[in-house]
């Protein structure tokens, strides 16, 4: 995670994401542009490829789609106008049960369900800034794999809007998704052959 200032500017909007021309990927948290990770490695794309394989033969016929990165995700307070927007990023893996959210730009409004699978250079966005602007803005579920730990974090919205303590998952299981109860994410088959490669 990188933070780069585009001019003297202290805080940046949606409006000015909009106009930058770079061939990198950005992310806004609070203002702050955020440069992404150059390209994902082999780990992370496998990882990624295996997870999306099972939650998109799942949701076959049902009104929730899968998306996966990039795919803008913009989070605000309902009053704010679509270029006043501070927050705007790229989850890996999100998925989306209410259509009204979706427009041409991406997701207007949060995901029902966040994946973000973590590289070292990005753990500490993913597990602190990323946890807690999800939780701000109502995530339902957001999940953290580390692939090269074989491991997969999962936090749930309580009643009271808060993530409780994540429930730490291991390459032998199999994960019921809260969102999805029908949907089971075996990681015997996410995480096959990442040790090999």
């Amino acid at each position: 995670m990188t933070i780069v200032q585009h001019s003297e500017k202290e805080r940046f909007s949606y409006a000015d994401y909009l106009t930058w021309k770079d061939d990198q990927r950005w992310e806004l948290i609070n203002g702050e542009p955020l440069l992404m990770s150059p390209a994902p490695n082999r780990f992370h794309q496998t990882v990624s490829r295996k997870i999306e394989y099972q939650i998109e033969s799942y949701l076959q016929g049902k009104s929730c789609e899968v998306f996966y990165a990039p795919f803008d995700v913009r989070l605000a307070e309902p009053e704010t106008r679509t270029e006043d927007i501070v927050h705007v990023v790229q989850p890996d893996l999100l998925v989306v049960c209410d259509p009204s959210k979706l427009d041409t730009r991406g997701c207007l409004g949060a995901p029902d369900w966040i994946i973000e699978i973590i590289s070292p250079s990005t753990a500490s966005k993913d597990h602190i800034i990323k946890r807690e602007l999800y939780e701000r803005f109502g995530v339902t579920e957001y999940w953290i794999v580390q692939p090269l730990d074989r491991l997969v974090m999962v936090y749930q919205l309580n009643p009271d809007g808060r993530y409780g303590r994540s429930a730490v998952y291991s390459a032998s299981d199999i994960i019921t998704v809260g969102i999805l109860p029908e949907l089971q994410i075996d990681l015997k088959l996410v995480f096959k052959g990442i040790e090999e490669i």
